[in-house]
């Protein structure tokens, strides 16, 4: 158990960096310094008293990463109350499922995302609050709502503090870090939700590993693109942002890469979190095509001239994230091979970890200049445990981990608890991988996609489509096991690639089938595609952009 209790660190943090800037909503004049932050806390400590809401009640949080966003889960687990994050991306009904099973009493989001839901359908939410000013949008008859007014939180808060709040002020929740912070419900690539509940300790270890190996510091600049609610970016972006003393500036809306190429170069961030989708799309839109170029594909066999090439593309990439960060993070997904090789064949400064929402969510990471292709780096040390349980004869195994990270279980389901865990206590993971002598992690592929052949070979579905996304005109695509046994691949066009080329039906058709004997060529007999299927558009995915494998096993 870590010795400092987390609320206890944030409390820290907040005296310790009073008047700095703590939060930003890029593209506003919106800045919150530290103390604005508490006073916010404080008013909406009020609220949550006026309400009745007591220690370890559930308060359900949705809407765009935003300043107010963050000051409400602060609000919630200094209070002693549990958050439960919902992505905004969820659909209505799954929304009403999370806010109900979670038996959440308060419902803090944005209104037009609460425009589609019925408080009539929300069993035990007390009252709905605006995430844009804090204001009431519906609550039950018995609510005293002249308590609990914008207005009235205001004249309780000038009566409790009339000389303004000052750091000596701040009272939070006594809560130890075995108790549970949040209950984060995942939206998986099998298709079942569960609420994994994260205590404080949790989240201390991934802020305190972040912390004290220099990831996140007290000068660092962070831009915020990754989903709060989901364990990645609340982590890291946000968390230990907050605990650190950093600044924190907010995208509230999936950004184009023209807007976040521009708060790169505005914010010059000191580190970016992010997840492999986004460097594969900035390597396939503007890499890819120079390095298809006949002059730039001779020049790369010129020794000197290969350096001096190689060394712009370096420099061109650092400058799109702002050219001031020690290193490029990537999580949630594994990285594509050619795209890895061709970072570290130019010496970029990335690395990649391995994570997930059961584990608040870090379980492995090295810094960039210790990292090996194709790895996700070493078992967090003194945090996090790592072994391999019923290896094969190639040592590929499922990855099952214990440490500081680890949930405490899923809410409301002691079935699922039980199954996710070993009788001696490891989490299995259900990811397939190996640890190397020097105990580097490589992930093989999920348990539950893995594909036994015809003689009993295992084939690892995301390492082929890892190969077939990089040929032309392939965005992304599904390799599964067809009902005749053999081997189909399901792929969703480069349609931008395809209408720039002016192909026809026939014309991307023959593309495709090119790709598939190029593929095979590549790939051991047993693992051979029979034939490539189009699909029209992209596949739907998972909060870490994960495909949802379940709603494609039909071919």
């Amino acid at each position: 158990m870590i010795e400092q209790p987390f609320i206890e660190t944030l409390r820290q943090s907040i005296i310790q960096n009073w008047d700095r800037p703590a939060f930003t909503d890029y593209g506003t004049d919106v800045t919150m310094r530290y103390e604005d932050v508490a006073v916010q806390i404080e008013k909406l400590h009020i609220l949550f008293r006026e309400m009745g809401i007591v220690k370890n009640d559930k308060i359900a949080l949705s809407g765009k990463n935003n300043c107010h966003w963050v000051t409400s889960y602060l609000a919630i687990i200094t209070y002693g109350a549990i958050v439960v994050p919902i992505l905004q991306d969820f659909n209505t009904n799954d929304a009403l499922h999370i806010i109900n099973h979670s038996e959440s009493r308060l419902l803090i989001i944005s209104e037009i995302l609460y425009e589609g839901l019925d408080m009539a359908q929300m069993e035990q939410v007390e009252a709905v609050i605006s995430l844009s000013d804090f204001s009431i949008l519906a609550s039950r008859a018995h609510l005293d709502k002249t308590r609990t007014s914008l207005d009235a939180i205001e004249v309780a808060y000038q009566q409790k503090y009339p000389q303004g709040l000052h750091p000596s002020d701040l009272r939070y929740s006594n809560k130890s870090n075995a108790e549970i912070a949040s209950i984060n419900y995942t939206s998986g690539t099998t298709g079942f939700s569960k609420g994994v509940i994260t205590s404080l300790n949790g989240l201390a270890g991934n802020v305190l590993f972040c912390s004290s190996h220099h990831v996140v510091y007290h000068e660092s600049r962070q831009v915020v693109f990754l989903p709060l609610a989901h364990a990645f970016g609340c982590a890291f972006d946000f968390l230990t942002t907050f605990a650190t003393g950093a600044h924190a500036w907010f995208i509230g809306r999936t950004p184009s890469p023209r807007i976040l190429l521009q708060a790169m170069a505005e914010i010059k961030p000191t580190c970016v979190f992010t997840v492999p989708l986004i460097i594969e799309k900035i390597y396939k839109t503007q890499i890819l095509p120079l390095l298809t170029k006949s002059s730039v594909n001779w020049a790369l066999k010129m020794p000197l001239i290969d350096d001096m090439l190689l060394g712009k593309l370096r420099q061109q990439l650092v400058d799109a994230f702002g050219g001031n960060f020690d290193e490029i993070i990537i999580g949630g997904a594994p990285l594509n091979a050619e795209v890895d090789a061709f970072l570290n064949r130019i010496q970029f400064p990335y690395t990649t970890g391995y994570g997930m929402t059961e584990c608040a969510p870090l379980i492995s990471y090295c810094k960039s200049k210790d990292y090996r292709m194709q790895s996700c780096g070493k078992a967090l040390p003194n945090i996090m445990e790592v072994r391999i349980a019923d290896a094969n004869e190639a040592g590929i195994g499922e990855i099952q981990v214990r440490g500081e990270n680890v949930m405490l279980g899923y809410y409301k389901n002691e079935e699922a608890t039980r199954s996710a865990f070993t009788a001696d206590g490891w989490l299995k993971t259900g990811d397939l991988g190996i640890v190397d002598e020097d105990g580097y992690i490589y992930i093989k592929g999920r348990n539950n996609t893995t594909i036994v052949g015809a003689s009993g070979q295992n084939i690892y579905p995301e390492e082929i489509e890892a190969k077939l996304n990089n040929m032309p005109y392939v965005m992304e695509s599904l390799v599964m096991k067809h009902s005749d046994g053999s081997l189909v691949a399901l792929v969703c066009p480069d349609f931008v690639s395809v209408d720039a080329d002016h192909l026809s039906n026939e014309m991307l058709a023959a593309a495709m089938e090119t790709n598939r004997r190029n593929l095979n060529a590549q790939l051991a007999h047993y693992e051979q595609i029979a034939r490539l299927t189009l699909y029209p558009h992209e596949f739907e995915k998972t909060p870490k952009k994960s495909i949802k494998r379940y709603l494609y096993t039909q071919l």
